[in-house]
């Protein structure tokens, strides 16, 4: 490597700590093509060479995430073109491709444009002033895609963090069930955990988990709070914040799917719950799983009426119940989980950060910091 090409590197690995340019691989075996092409984008963007495919699959590990669009030769040695850019495709779907070749074989570029995701296939020798075109063309696609990941992120940090503001607020409207909601989540996503749930269904019982209780909001704060137990009267207006969740959260449409299964969160296996009386898996899961936990919590959690009960005593009423108020499946499993629910009992701050779907996606730090400020 030349001292000019040596500086060419280390520039590129300054500028990608300081995100200024865009950056771009340069796959060409012939050396004159290659720095053909180094001067015709050298200044605009951050360049990076490679004379094969294989060579240019080691770049690609590297820096995948960070180059924005490849130009590459077709035919080369050890590895054509569209070898390459198929490979590239299954590693770094994001990166734009490029394809120079001297052949018009109808084949090849049906075959470039539908397997290696060709945005472009450009026919040698080439127009310089067309080459940058289409590579211009090819970053403003790049950076659209890359700004619309930025803000849908952006978007999802804010939902999840609103969700967990919301969460928290509910909590500390009654003094006894501070950190309810949170306990319940917890609970539910290590058994969810151990069904073997895909991650999606599992972030959403996560969300359903944390609104559960959503709506008691519009509780009276003389029943929500008081010090004793519900008259049945009381009572029934209580047993209306499941219908009142559901009316929260369906509206929301990122939400509908789990409004449901916040409403059902106190039916029980045997149709003697609430609001519907639905009876065995005509419950959703999730309301299954979210009623264990919900029992679990409300019996090892201090009340204005009694004190906390013990784990082990909970468990027991947990199994003796099984079949009746609970699924009698779900119910084995949760018991056989019981020294985890108890190491999570006792710190479900840290626990929730093993077996959160939310914390995965956004900092947790951060996280904490929102529910903290509501």
């Amino acid at each position: 490597m030349s001292a000019c090409e040596l500086k060419e590197s280390l520039d590129v690995v300054l500028n990608f700590a300081q995100d200024e340019k865009e950056t771009v691989l340069l796959v060409d075996d012939e050396e004159n093509n290659l720095q053909l092409l180094r001067r015709t984008f050298r200044g605009k963007y951050n360049l990076l060479m490679a004379h094969n495919g294989v060579e240019a699959l080691d770049v690609v590990k590297q820096y995948g995430d960070k180059i924005a669009l490849i130009v590459s030769d077709q035919k080369m040695p050890v590895m054509e073109g569209t070898d390459f850019l198929k490979k590239v495709r299954e590693t770094n779907p994001q990166i734009i491709k490029i394809l120079l070749t001297g052949h018009v074989d109808t084949d090849i570029l049906v075959s470039a444009i539908n397997d290696c995701d060709l945005f472009q296939y450009i026919l040698k020798p080439f127009e310089v002033e067309e080459l940058k075109i289409a590579v211009e063309n090819g970053i403003s696609k790049y950076s659209m895609a890359n700004n619309n990941k930025v803000f849908y992120n952006e978007l999802r940090e804010l939902f999840y963090k609103t969700i967990r503001a919301i969460s928290n607020a509910l909590d500390t409207k009654d003094s006894y069930t501070n950190g309810h909601s949170l306990r319940v989540t917890l609970y539910s996503m290590i058994l969810a955990k151990e069904l073997g749930l895909d991650d999606s269904y599992m972030e959403d019982i996560e969300i359903a988990g944390l609104l559960h209780d959503i709506g008691k909001i519009a509780m009276p704060k003389s029943i929500l709070c008081k010090n004793g137990r519900l008259t049945d009267e009381e009572f029934c207006v209580m047993k209306s914040h499941t219908t009142e969740g559901e009316k929260i959260v369906i509206n929301i449409k990122k939400l509908q799917v789990i409004s449901e299964w916040v409403k059902s969160h106190h039916e029980k296996y045997d149709g003697t719950g609430y609001p519907d009386g639905l009876k065995g898996e005509d419950i959703p899961l999730p309301g299954r799983i979210i009623a264990l936990a919900d029992t679990y919590d409300a019996m090892t959690s201090t009340r204005p009426y009694r004190k906390a009960l013990s784990h082990e005593y909970a468990m027991s009423e947990i199994k003796r119940c099984a079949g009746t108020q609970f699924d009698p499946r779900l119910t084995e499993i949760f018991v056989n989980l019981s020294d985890k629910i108890d190491d999570a009992r006792r710190n479900p701050e840290e626990a929730y950060q093993k077996y959160s779907f939310l914390v995965k996606n956004i900092d947790f730090k951060i996280f904490s910091e929102a529910t903290q400020e509501s």
